[in-house]
């Protein structure tokens, strides 16, 4: 899911720092003189180590970028929603069953034939509980069991699914190799894509190197296409200057810019494609033993908070107001699920239901209940860019005027999603799951907790709950009205609270490109 977020039980996400799990943008392509380069290199700035490589175990921005040139999906979904062949070259939907035709002559990296009955496996793994995937409830519905026959492989649905064919695009799909030994996975790759890892350094780069005789991407697309790299690295810069000022100076091709360095790309005259992602997200820990786990702390600690303040802060100005949690086009739902339904910002109040539920001020002015004190720890992901750290001095500032203590710590995406999805020593995070239909966020919102499910902040929501599964029951867009009032449902009671938007460009310089939330592999070409 960019949390750009993920996982290790991990994010949907769920980071562009957020968590980008689905979505698109376009950029420009070359007019019918363009000059292409033939055996160069595409040179790639991402602002985070993706950690493990597997592609089934994680979800963060990087991990869903680097895995986008070794692995493919069933399907491929467009900039208009548009479903495309992928591995599959025809399917049916039809209520709780699915059927796909696998394409012939398709071959992992090694030479190895990839089968209905690898995807089977695929699906099998994601849908075991023990394999811990984020990716089930997120790109997969619960309760899918799948069966092979020749060429043809048949998904059997718990219940029908509204945007089935949108989220198997974003399932990668592991051949046999990995499937029986995932170690191998860690470091290295195991896919029918276009390129191959053939050079791994974590936290320097990566080195992915094309595939010949690769010919069945989304729409044909094929690596003998002119201006096709013969090579892909992908450089670790966590400095989003340092990856700007490599970008002028011819040094990388591509990088993504969240804050204002982007003022100055766009005045140089860098080429960008823009992408609308969710940026501001805020999560309360709701475990026991958290202060936040109490609903009147949550609600207080919103209202203390002026989230359009905050807004500005973390996207230098440059942003707008959350409207809605599944924004990456093309969104299954257009709609504001937010106005009116986010606590408003009323610091008075936000007192009163700290007095009510037994928060008193001690001597140094921090409040305090059964001898302890009202301190939270609240992390953000180092990828949100350098407004994260002035917005969270600013949250920092207004939760202390009602008495709050607040230690804020700013961690790498995947550090991030240890703590989020594993040891669950955070009380407020902001990660943002970025994805293109609402029913992609259901098991991070509902069901059971971490580490035992993807619901890492422990919500329990009956309203969502019951207006999410009035909406499952409708197809496509016919349930977005019951999508978007069980997103309010949340913001209602201070669950999580979205609070920034912003179009998130990626620069690029000596190639073509285009995007569906991630740069698509096929469409880069190198220019002469």
């Amino acid at each position: 899911m960019k949390s750009f977020p993920s996982r290790t039980r991990a994010t949907v996400a769920v980071a562009v720092a957020a968590l980008c799990l689905a979505g698109c943008g376009s950029g420009s392509g070359g007019s019918g003189d363009t000059k292409y380069a033939t055996g160069a290199t595409f040179t790639l700035a991402e602002a985070a180590d993706p950690g493990s490589l597997d592609p089934q175990a994680g979800a963060g921005s990087s991990l869903i970028q680097m895995n986008a040139l070794a692995y493919d999906s069933l399907v491929a979904v467009d900039a208009k929603g548009t479903i495309l062949p992928q591995l599959a070259s025809s399917w049916t939907v039809d209520g709780t069953t699915a059927t796909f035709t696998i394409k012939s002559g398709i071959t992992c990296a090694d030479g190895a034939a990839f089968t209905a009955q690898t995807v089977v496996d695929n699906i099998t793994y994601v849908e075991n509980p023990e394999s811990k995937s984020p990716l089930l409830g997120a790109f997969i519905p619960v309760g899918v069991t799948a069966s092979a026959s020749g060429s043809t492989v048949t998904l059997t649905l718990a219940k029908p699914s509204p945007f089935l064919l949108s989220s198997l695009a974003n399932l990668p799909m592991v051949c046999d190799k990995g499937m029986k030994d995932r170690s191998t996975l860690k470091s290295g790759t195991d896919g029918t894509g276009p390129f191959t890892l053939s050079q791994a350094s974590p936290g320097d780069q990566y080195t992915y190197t094309v595939r010949s005789g690769y010919t069945w991407g989304a729409g044909g697309a094929s690596t003998a296409a002119a201006g096709t790299p013969a090579k892909i690295v992908v450089k670790i810069i966590a400095n989003e200057t340092t990856a700007a000022n490599t970008l002028l100076a011819g040094q990388i091709n591509a990088a993504r810019i969240v804050g204002t360095d982007r003022t100055r790309l766009a005045g140089a005259g860098i080429a960008s494609s823009s992408t609308p992602l969710l940026l501001g997200q805020q999560w309360y820990n709701q475990a026991a033993g958290h202060p936040t786990s109490d609903p009147q702390v949550r609600l207080a600690l919103t209202e203390a908070l002026d989230f359009g303040q905050l807004q500005k802060v973390l996207t230098a100005n440059l942003g707008s107001a959350a409207t809605q949690l599944a924004v990456l086009p093309p969104a299954g739902c257009q709609g504001d699920s937010v106005t009116g339904h986010v606590p408003a910002t009323n610091v008075a109040d936000a007192k009163a239901k700290l007095a009510a539920a037994g928060w008193t001020a001690g001597a140094d002015g921090i409040l305090a209940k059964d001898g302890k004190k009202l301190s939270l720890t609240m992390l953000y992901d180092s990828a949100l860019g350098a407004g994260a750290s002035a917005a969270a001095e600013l949250l920092t500032s207004q939760w202390k005027a009602i008495g709050v203590e607040v230690t804020t710590k700013s961690q790498a995406t995947a550090a991030m999603q240890g703590v989020m999805f594993g040891t669950g020593a955070w009380d407020v995070v902001w990660e943002a799951l970025n994805v293109n239909t609402p029913d992609q966020l259901v098991a991070f919102l509902s069901g059971p907790a971490a580490p035992n499910g993807t619901n890492f902040a422990g919500i329990n929501n009956a309203t969502y709950t019951a207006a999410a599964a009035k909406a499952a029951t409708k197809n496509g867009a016919a349930g977005c009205d019951d999508w978007l009032a069980a997103e309010a449902a949340l913001f209602q009671a201070a669950d999580v609270v979205p609070f920034a938007n912003s179009q998130i460009p990626i620069f690029y310089k000596g190639a073509t490109l285009s995007q569906t939330g991630t740069i698509l592999p096929m469409s880069i070409k190198m220019l002469g």
